[in-house]
């Protein structure tokens, strides 16, 4: 008796075709576990951030470092609050969200762009008031720290190419006119300084929801709050303003 050994060609092309089924429902799984667990990391840097804030908070009479220091020349690194803040941050990972492409720490004015966790510009310094505030942010002046963003995820690349990382910025955009404080930075699930790359660097300091981006505003952006607690919510919902995340970004 003669036995058939191996698969005809009708049976191999059925296998193959339950492998590439198989794979086409798997692959979008194991994408979304790998994003998951980088925005997991992504939250853990930003709430040590947040802590790190805090502690800062506590040892300057609850007064908040500034996002930016204009009074200081763009040569001295502390100009950034990157580097203000390290001394009170372990290792300079934390300062990076695992998502991001072309991010860092940022070192100094020259490389604020690559920042990809950015602090809120509500805190910038700036005697002049051109970019920023002529007094410092104290802790009383945020009426809700649970509603208050004080870190985000932000677009990140070359300082060259517009990238200001570093910050968002809720000054930039149109007041909400109810209530100012609602008024959110600029935020979309997609790169806004590629997108917007005509206006100047001034107003390209976005959120950017970079977690789960579908491109249509359903993606994720981690928020670090006033009273160091973390959520994340998608970009549509910090665009409804008051008919969605009902945030409140400007302090002043």
């Amino acid at each position: 008796m003669r036995y058939r050994i191996g698969f005809t060609l009708i049976e191999l092309l059925v296998v193959i075709a339950i492998i590439a089924v198989l794979a086409a429902i798997l692959f979008p799984v194991f994408a979304q576990a790998r994003e998951r667990a980088r925005q997991t990391a992504c939250l853990s840097n930003a709430r040590q951030l947040g802590m790190a804030v805090m502690t800062y908070v506590q040892d300057h009479d609850e007064t908040f470092l500034p996002s930016t220091n204009y009074a200081v020349p763009t040569s001295v690194p502390e100009r950034i609050w990157t580097r203000v803040i390290q001394p009170y941050v372990r290792d300079t990972g934390v300062f990076t969200c695992p998502s991001a492409s072309r991010a860092g720490f940022p070192t100094d004015w020259s490389q604020r762009g690559v920042g990809s966790i950015g602090y809120t510009a509500a805190t910038a310094y700036d005697p002049q008031e051109l970019e920023g505030f002529s007094t410092p942010v104290s802790l009383a002046q945020l009426d809700e720290p649970a509603r208050s963003p004080m870190f985000g995820d932000t677009a990140s690349g070359p300082t060259a190419e517009k990238y200001r990382g570093y910050v968002f910025d809720p000054y930039v955009t149109p007041t909400n006119p109810t209530d100012p404080r609602l008024s959110p930075p600029l935020v979309a699930d997609r790169d806004l300084v590629r997108e917007l790359s005509h206006l100047r660097p001034s107003q390209l300091k976005p959120l950017y929801a970079r977690h789960f981006a579908t491109g249509d505003n359903r993606g994720l952006a981690t928020l670090i709050f006033g009273d160091g607690h973390a959520k994340a919510y998608s970009a549509a919902s910090i665009l409804a303003q008051e008919r969605g995340a009902n945030l409140l970004w400007r302090f002043r």
